[in-house]
């Protein structure tokens, strides 16, 4: 894989996900270099002529009207750092952290903090040789930005902190030593413009809406899956109904589904097998999932669209603009749209969670499903799936207080200079929790589902849905008495969670997205 150049076009969702997850190297690309310097220069040019500027010769927040004598300016950076580092919690994995530094050296290299090329190159160091700053995950607001998760990373560049490197957890001054690096010592501005920013709840929601993305796709094909074991109809898929409300995700969903039921355009045996059951209409949670399946992709494109922006924006302040010569204290630190992106994130993927709750129940429900009881041929001394679902209802519950939004509401801090806040890294954290949650709830959808084309053999559905089905027997058995399922549904959750039915879905998919 090549090193990803930083700073020569757009930073993409997708090269986070690169950076942090499969390792790939950073480089800085000269044009960037260039502009880092241009800023730099100017920033020092304008401190040299006496002026006060914010951050740099002032103290912080309330205490910004107190000028810093120059022979403390490099203490007020270290002060800076060390004193908003107190964040609470477990730490952040080291893809989180990873994407972290990446974002932030991103935000950086756009040229308008004013800070030395030197900074930049030495957290793409910690990056490339990997060194992950411990990052506890409580302790940001989301504005002025993520301030102590920053902190937290900006500490270990500085020698001080804890890390992760190789595995093992010491202080950040061993990590650096034990990657060959050394500290760096901090200029004007510097410490401040490593944490003002929203790059924690930007690197969590990046590697988030990649998962909730995947989980699109896998959610129309359990859907499918369904429909066929419920002996459903694929006339709600029909692209006439959705011509006339063109939603995309709608759309999309509904192709999807057709392109699922049908083999080269054909009906399985399955749905040729019921056509004449005298059947009308399919639950809501069959027939309208192009609506609801739709409406969480829409959802997704928006928060997709407001990261991109984001992870490619200038979040510091005060920032410099050395064409226009001008120093400007503003606040992009604010976290307020982002927030509001996780927040719809978390409620857009919850939703998938629980329409696949309802299917499951439908599956279970010998009323709806024409199948046995619970799955199980032997019911009464087999309970089958019965608790199957209570469990997804559980968790699907759970979901929806996670889904209470985070970003209305706002605490005053910093003595009420700061008084509102976007509360972006809650949004962002909760919508990762919504995400390991759905996955679980799909995982016991598609065990239940999986039964239920068993208990319709020798009738076989679709050749893309039968290659699913046919993943999932090489491990999970048919269940033909009671057994624990919990490490079934472990085990379908890794798969889900680890993407490895993705190439499945592809194929089935992709005559859908060229």
């Amino acid at each position: 894989m090549e090193p990803l150049k930083l700073g020569a076009k757009p930073l993409r969702l997708e090269d986070v996900r690169d950076v942090a997850i499969l390792g790939r190297k950073v480089v800085l690309a000269p044009a960037a270099a260039k502009k880092i310097e241009r800023a730099h220069t100017f920033l020092q040019s304008e401190i040299k002529k006496g002026k006060t500027l914010y951050g740099v010769n002032t103290g912080f927040g309330l205490l910004s009207d107190v000028r810093i004598p120059e022979a403390d300016l490099e203490s007020l950076q270290y002060n800076l750092l060390r004193s908003h580092a107190c964040g609470m919690g477990a730490y952040l994995d080291d893809a989180t952290s990873r994407a972290m530094c990446l974002l932030r050296a991103a935000s950086l290299s756009v040229g308008h903090s004013g800070i030395r090329l030197e900074l930049v190159e030495h957290i793409l160091s910690l990056l490339n040789r990997g060194v992950c700053p411990l990052i506890p995950e409580q302790g940001s607001v989301g504005a002025s930005g993520d301030l102590a998760p920053l902190s937290h990373l900006a500490l270990v560049l500085i020698g001080e902190g804890r890390a992760r490197y190789r595995g093992k957890e010491m202080s950040g001054g061993k990590a650096l030593q034990a990657a060959g690096l050394k500290p760096i010592r901090l200029g004007a501005k510097e410490g401040l413009a490593l944490i003002n920013g929203t790059q924690f709840m930007s690197a969590i929601g990046t590697l988030t809406l990649l998962d909730a993305e995947h989980l699109c796709d896998l959610a129309d094909a359990l859907g499918a899956m369904t429909v066929e074991a419920l002996q459903g109809t694929e006339t709600a898929f029909e692209p006439e109904i959705h011509e006339v409300r063109p939603h995309p995700g709608q759309v999309r969903v509904a192709q999807n589904m057709r392109k699922l039921l049908l083999s080269g355009g054909k009906k399985s045996d399955i749905s040729r097998a019921h056509e004449n059951c005298g059947k009308v209409q399919d639950p809501y949670s069959l027939r309208c999932i192009p609506q609801v399946h739709g409406a969480s992709r829409d959802s997704l494109l928006f928060v997709r669209q407001v990261l991109e922006r984001e992870i490619n924006s200038v979040t510091d302040n005060p920032l410099v603009f050395p064409a226009s010569r001008k120093i400007l204290s503003g606040g992009n630190f604010h976290g307020q749209i982002v927030a509001i992106a996780m927040d719809l994130m978390s409620i857009a993927v919850a939703e998938l969670a629980s329409i696949s709750e309802q299917r499951l129940e439908k599956l279970i429900n010998p009323a709806i499903s024409g199948l046995p009881a619970f799955l199980t041929k032997q019911g009464g001394l087999n309970s089958g799936f019965m608790i199957v679902q209570v469990a997804a209802a559980s968790i699907v519950s759970e979901n929806k207080t996670l889904c209470h939004p985070a970003s209305v509401d706002s605490i005053p801090t910093s003595a009420d200079k700061e008084d509102h806040v976007s509360m972006g890294a809650w949004a962002a954290r909760k919508a990762s929790k919504v995400i390991v949650n759905t996955q679980r709830v799909l995982a016991m959808e598609l065990l239940a589902a999986t039964q239920g084309i068993d208990l319709l053999r020798p009738l076989r559905t679709s050749s893309s849905l039968e290659k699913l089905h046919q993943f999932i027997r090489k491990k999970v058995p048919r269940v033909d008495a009671d057994r624990s399922f919990h490490e079934d549904l472990v085990y379908l959750e890794k798969q889900i969670a680890s993407r490895q039915l993705e190439p499945i879905l592809k194929a089935s998919l992709e005559g859908e997205r060229r």
